[in-house]
């Protein structure tokens, strides 16, 4: 053997030791972990995925809204959810008792991404969803109509109407209360039905009968964002006034929940899914076509979102999902796959470590783990 030969294999093995060492730690990792709870079949059995290919984004990487990423092409990201809470912003939550759809790019050669709601939109094939009243009335009041002379508003549910209290300004302050049916579009918006408008009773004796309030006058000549007027219709598309990530779908249905009083929204054939999916466990599944996360980039995506709790919704935010990720527990499945058992969003300790969690440091590879993270 030359002493180049030789001094080439010395070379070689503190590399081969060092690869042999990363495998034995990897292994170890995935081996310690908690054994899964009961995972839908159905959701599992989906087709088997290639692989995922699993990469690390670095400071010096492209942002995940870069056309660097490439472009968006093959299969999108498949998205599976069953009892899941939607936090979309402080005081806003959907609920989702089941949907099945896929994550679109908003733009050409971008990858839909967890910490940039904007990257994607939800397409929705199938899917039952729910919101509470007196959260749309936080996000009316809190900007929605602005530029109209309807404030203060407050809705609640009147058996199986909507009843809308607010204030029109028409000259001087009139308290108003509308009722409404709720139903469906031919063209997918929610309609609401007027059945009833009144100003209510005026301090001042006779001021009242001066005053005709018509449904138009409700929105103004400016018109709200979303939202459109027709004779005593009032159509509100549900794409323009949600925050991101926006929501695409045929919807089949509106209505107020009896038991509840949320506004029900029905997308496709979704009952019949709904019915079939009642007993499982609560979960987000996503495969299929590229997805970031934080760090990593899978492609194809192949990843299961498990609520680790026993109730009966998984509280899920995006804002802050980091911190549900870091408190939750990691397998890897037999097809390169990550089954992660997270706690509900509610149920996250406030501690400061989890407080310096963020996307920067889910990124940022250069900047050190909050203290108690890694240990």
């Amino acid at each position: 053997m030359s002493c180049h030969q030789s001094c080439e294999g010395k070379r070689r093995r503190p590399a081969r030791l060092a690869a042999l060492a990363a495998a034995i730690v990897a292994a170890a990792l995935f081996a310690s972990c908690t054994k899964p709870g009961q995972i839908p079949a159905e959701a599992a059995s989906q087709p088997h995925i290639a692989p995922v290919a699993v990469t690390a984004v670095g400071r010096s990487s492209p942002p995940t809204s870069s056309p660097a990423d490439g472009p968006a092409t093959g299969p999108q990201t498949k998205v599976l959810m069953h009892n899941v809470i939607l936090n979309e912003r402080p005081g806003f939550q959907l609920r989702v008792r089941w949907l099945r759809g896929e994550m679109r790019p908003t733009h050409p050669g971008i990858t839909p991404s967890f910490d940039e709601p904007n990257s994607f939109v939800l397409d929705v094939e199938a899917g039952v969803v729910a919101t509470n009243l007196s959260e749309i009335s936080g996000i009316l009041n809190g900007g929605l109509l602005k530029g109209t002379p309807l404030t203060n508003i407050s809705l609640r549910d009147q058996g199986t109407q909507l009843k809308l209290n607010g204030t029109l300004h028409k000259g001087i302050p009139l308290p108003i209360e509308m009722i409404s049916d709720v139903a469906a579009a031919p063209d997918g918006r929610i309609r609401l039905h007027v059945t009833k408008m009144r100003v209510l009773k005026l301090p001042v004796k006779g001021l009242l009968q001066s005053f005709h309030v018509k449904v138009g006058d409700l929105v103004g000549a400016n018109g709200a964002e979303g939202v459109q007027v027709t004779n005593d219709d009032i159509f509100i598309n549900p794409e323009r006034i949600l925050p991101a990530p926006a929501i695409h779908g045929r919807l089949t249905d509106a209505h107020l929940g009896s038991r509840t009083g949320d506004l029900i929204t029905v997308f496709g054939d979704a009952r019949p899914e709904a019915n079939q999916v009642k007993q499982w466990r609560n979960f987000i599944r996503l495969y299929g076509g590229r997805l970031n996360l934080g760090r990593l980039t899978m492609g194809p995506a192949d990843l299961f979102l498990i609520d680790a709790s026993g109730d009966e919704w998984f509280g899920f935010d995006l804002t802050r999902y980091q911190e549900q990720l870091v408190n939750g527990r990691i397998q890897m499945t037999p097809q390169a796959g990550l089954l992660i058992f997270m706690p509900d969003i509610d149920k996250v300790p406030r501690t400061a470590a989890n407080r310096r969690i963020n996307v920067e440091w889910m990124k940022n590879r250069n900047i050190p783990p909050p203290a108690g993270v890694a240990e």
